[in-house]
């Protein structure tokens, strides 16, 4: 075993929960214990999404159902007869696959990157009030989100929306597949824009503003209400898989809510930290706020709580970029690292890291990154510092409206690539954000967060183990006058290039 954390089958505690993720790059699978703890092998396959320059960007939702199924059988197969109480799926969110009255697709799974959709992103904002809208749904106008890609298939396709009976997220459509079930998870329907966040269920207005129907879309179910399988496909599920009679199948959750649930940010105390190519802060919280920022989303997850947070577009993309353009592999990684380490100076570059647009605060798509105060004798190992120093200061703008919203977090937890491949960024977070970072560094946070959330339901009696962790980094109040300056000026900069 490569940690505590990690127990071998003869050690579990039942009830045992399988876990499913699709990702962005793989399918992947997981048994956990009534504890939380991950037992014996992972199964993984790998898939890419289908992209193209007009903005593609799909992947075809069988293959995945035909994924799961694989990783099923690995798992099951290594369980040596003992039982699975729960089945657990979460999926990248913001997906959608229309399908026919039998179940059939019509369309690819088109994935939250799909870009084909930008021209009626811009219509609606010319129709609607985007403020009234986030307030009402939690999010924004945005080409992830169902509202302008439904009006675009509506006018694209219109052959393709006059056959659809049905319009799934991925994780529906493949529960659907496994258990001929239709249904969806509260957070997975929170993620498509068309739920309102105060009720927890599809906005009707929302959806007609689509341009679909309301009986187009399927029930929705919280954390606590596993799906419900017909008598004969639970006979040809037991019999498929033996250890899976039984057990109870839970509707999708997003893979944002299952990411912060596993780092162990799975309350108001708390926020969770992605940190990997994108990054994102979230804070769970059970009391609704009445006013969102204008910066953050709001995803109701289940009938009692929601996560508000933000995302950035650009961290390991920004790292990767700079270690690319400043050719650090020629740079000593040590003389790298003492620089970002170092007490900050004011000749760093002051680095807005938009480098494939803005999420969370401003929404500015179009944005790109900007350098001020490079010059001449700039340090690539400066530069670099600069990018580091400019992603913490985009999650400090996110921490800023966050604490105007949810109860005062006491800690930061931080999971992710990047909190392995460049450590250092954790300390600069946690100065420029004025909170404790500790790093969780178990493997496949988002997969354990999963299993968490069906255990809620499953064994809720039972504590659950507390997940390998780093060394918790602090703030050193003596940064202080320096981050809040640069915070400062990020925010001027920003303002005056990017603010209207």
């Amino acid at each position: 075993m490569s940690s505590d954390f990690e127990i071998d089958l003869k050690d579990a505690v039942p009830p045992l929960v399988l876990a499913l993720d699709v990702g962005s790059t793989a399918s992947r699978g997981l048994v956990y214990d009534a504890h939380g703890r991950p037992i014996g092998k992972r199964a993984k396959v790998a898939h890419s999404f289908t992209t193209a320059s007009d903005g593609t960007s799909q992947i075809d939702p069988d293959q995945v159902v035909d994924e799961l199924r694989t990783i099923i059988d690995d798992l099951t197969d290594a369980l040596d007869d003992h039982p699975v109480a729960g089945v657990a799926l979460d999926t990248f969110a913001s997906s959608l696959v229309a399908v026919d009255a039998k179940g059939a697709p019509l369309t690819p799974c088109y994935t939250y990157a799909d870009g084909r959709c930008g021209p009626w992103v811009d219509a609606l904002r010319e129709e609607i009030s985007e403020e009234e809208l986030q307030q009402q749904t939690g999010t924004r106008v945005h080409g992830s989100y169902w509202p302008a890609r439904l009006r675009w298939l509506v006018d694209e396709q219109p052959e393709v929306t006059a056959a659809a009976a049905h319009y799934l997220s991925l994780g529906d459509y493949v529960q659907r597949a496994l258990t001929g079930t239709l249904a969806t998870g509260t957070s997975a329907a929170a993620w498509t824009g068309l739920v309102d966040r105060h009720t927890a269920d599809w906005a009707p207005e929302i959806v007609e503003l689509s341009g679909i129907r309301l009986d187009q879309l399927p029930p929705i179910h919280h954390l606590d209400q596993p799906l419900t399988i017909s008598a004969k496909r639970a006979a040809r599920i037991a019999k498929k898989w033996p250890v899976l009679e039984g057990a109870s199948w839970f509707a999708t959750v997003a893979d944002g809510l299952a990411a912060n649930v596993g780092l162990g940010a799975h309350d108001e105390t708390t926020i969770g930290a992605s940190c990997a190519t994108s990054g994102a802060l979230r804070v769970l919280v059970r009391t609704m706020p009445d006013e969102l920022p204008p910066g953050l989303w709001c995803y109701r997850v289940s009938h009692d709580r929601a996560l508000l947070g933000g995302a950035l577009n650009d961290v390991g993309r920004a790292l990767a970029w700079a270690d690319v353009s400043l050719r650090t592999d020629h740079v000593d990684d040590d003389e790298l690292s003492e620089a970002l380490t170092a007490e900050p100076h004011r000749i760093t570059p002051l680095v807005l890291p938009f480098f494939t647009g803005e999420r969370s605060t401003g929404w500015a798509s179009d944005a790109r990154a900007v350098f001020t105060g490079v010059g001449a004798g700039s340090a690539p190992v400066e530069v670099y510092r600069g990018v580091v120093e400019g992603i913490a200061l985009s999650y400090a703008r996110i921490a800023s409206q966050l604490r105007t919203v949810a109860p005062q977090p006491e800690k930061l937890h931080c999971g992710g690539s990047v909190t392995t491949s460049r450590p250092e960024l954790l300390q600069v977070m946690a100065d420029a954000m004025r909170t404790p970072v500790t790093p969780v560094t178990i493997k496949r946070s988002t997969l354990h967060g999963t299993a968490l959330l069906a255990l809620e339901t499953l064994a809720p009696e039972v504590e659950r183990a507390d997940p390998d962790q780093g060394k918790t980094l602090t703030p050193d109040l003596g940064r202080r006058p320096y981050y809040t300056e640069r915070f400062q000026r990020f925010e001027k900069v920003y303002d005056a290039l990017f603010g209207s």
